[in-house]
């Protein structure tokens, strides 16, 4: 079973990394490319996606770590 997926967020000191669904964040970074790369660490063991949210709140990258179950030809 895949893990929760993790979300790059920013706050006002900085950038953070939050399992979906969780009320708490899993780590504060100072920059959005560290966080990136903890989410990353993150869905790689729980096998999960990574979705990167830019400073409007939007989703502007997603990166899936899990078996998709749908993987795409080529």
């Amino acid at each position: 079973m895949a893990g929760k997926n993790q979300h790059v967020v920013q706050r006002p000191d900085g950038w953070a990394v939050r399992g979906e669904g969780n009320s708490r964040d899993t780590s504060h970074h100072s920059t959005q490319s560290e966080a990136a790369d903890a989410a990353r660490d993150i869905a790689r063991n729980q096998q999960s996606e990574v979705l990167i949210h830019g400073r409007d709140g939007k989703i502007r990258e997603k990166d899936s770590y899990g078996n998709d179950p749908f993987p795409p030809k080529g």
